[in-house]
């Protein structure tokens, strides 16, 4: 019988130790260099939304972004998993309005709003939710930009066989270090994810804030391209510059993250506690980091705390950021008097000493 994941989180209730959530945490640099581990490096997780900014990659590869003129705002809805706000569906409309489509074109299925400001404003207007509102639909119209530009078909653009889909897995994969056949299922929003391993989605997110290059001391990537690595700096602006639009107005801890990191950071959750993060190059880290997180019995209330703590103790955030992201970083737990009770709070030690 293999060994339980490490504890990385424990929620109590005064002195009561209520629930406790397990996972595995790993950070490497764009070589491969593993800088932090805990748990299994190993674990295979699934991509879900966490590469949404690598599925945009084929957007602007491709030429589509030149073409149709999107803007940076419009490239952070396609790596977003968005709230479903009037800011998020109305880019999203236009950006498929300027491919000559409409929402009837997205594959990704009606979803209520994440917002429920968004979600109670439209019921009151007796309106109906559509696939715009569909945390994915930016991600959705990225596809099919992509699809119109290279004159593909637009119908089952979502296809695993699709030529769409087969360049986003041929770039994720490169970008992982994997091989070719990636495991493949269907996510909630109807397109591929990929069952890959913790440390090469960290690997991913490591290169795509640093773009790598093969060294005489290191083959364990290629070369990124010349047109590759200008990509990924589109990506990364977009998303620090707008990090409104990559979750929503406010609540929200991919936008709160890296608007209290002013630029040094991306951040892009995945459904089941599934989260990857990109450190731009730094004095502590000059190459960059990449970061995977998975909690293993899929707890969202575990994720930000996990996420806070880990860069934390890598010295990525600091006191500031801490003070400003508290309720992240130590959830409290109320009772229906709105009385705090509890906290969940992270308990793991990533052995990083005093870095």
């Amino acid at each position: 019988m293999s060994e339980p994941l490490p504890k990385l989180v424990e929620v109590r209730r005064g002195n009561i130790i209520e629930a406790r959530h397990r996972g595995s945490i790993v950070a490497v640099e764009p070589d491969g260099r593993i800088v932090a581990r805990l748990g299994d490096e190993g674990l295979i997780v699934s991509s879900r939304s966490t590469i949404k900014p690598i599925q945009a990659l084929p957007v602007i590869t491709s030429g589509a972004a030149e073409r149709f003129k999107i803007d940076s705002n419009e490239l952070a809805v396609i790596c977003a998993s968005h709230d479903g706000e009037p800011i998020h569906t109305e880019t999203v409309a236009g950006l498929l309005s300027k491919i000559g489509l409409d929402e009837s074109a997205l594959m990704c299925g009606v979803q209520r709003p994440y917002s429920e400001r968004a979600a109670a404003d439209l019921e009151r207007r007796g309106l109906p939710f559509t696939q715009l509102h569909n945390n994915c639909s930016g991600k959705h119209a990225g596809m099919l930009a992509t699809a119109v530009h290279l004159s593909l078909p637009t119908e089952n653009y979502i296809s695993a066989d699709h030529p769409v889909q087969k360049e986003i897995a041929t770039r994720f994969a490169r970008m992982a270090g994997l091989g070719r056949n990636l495991t493949t299922a269907i996510d909630g929003c109807s397109a591929p994810t990929f069952g890959v391993p913790l440390l090469s989605l960290a690997i991913a997110f490591s290169r795509l804030v640093s773009p790598w290059s093969v060294s005489r001391d290191n083959q364990s990537g290629p070369a990124a391209a010349a047109a590759d690595t200008a990509a990924f700096k589109w990506i990364i602006a977009a998303m620090t510059a707008h990090p409104e639009m990559i979750g929503g107005s406010n609540g929200r801890l991919d936008t709160e993250l890296m608007r209290a990191a002013g630029g040094r950071l991306v951040s892009k959750v995945g459904a089941e506690a599934v989260h990857g993060l990109g450190a731009l190059p730094s004095e502590t880290f000059p190459r960059g980091l990449g970061v995977a997180i998975k909690v293993e019995d899929g707890a969202k209330r575990a994720v930000a705390p996990v996420v806070m703590e880990t860069l934390a103790q890598l010295g990525v955030v600091g006191r500031p950021e801490l003070e400003r992201l508290v309720d992240y970083h130590q959830p409290h737990v109320l009772n229906h008097r709105r009385v705090r009770v509890g906290e969940v709070r992270a308990v793991f030690d990533l052995g990083m000493g005093t870095r």
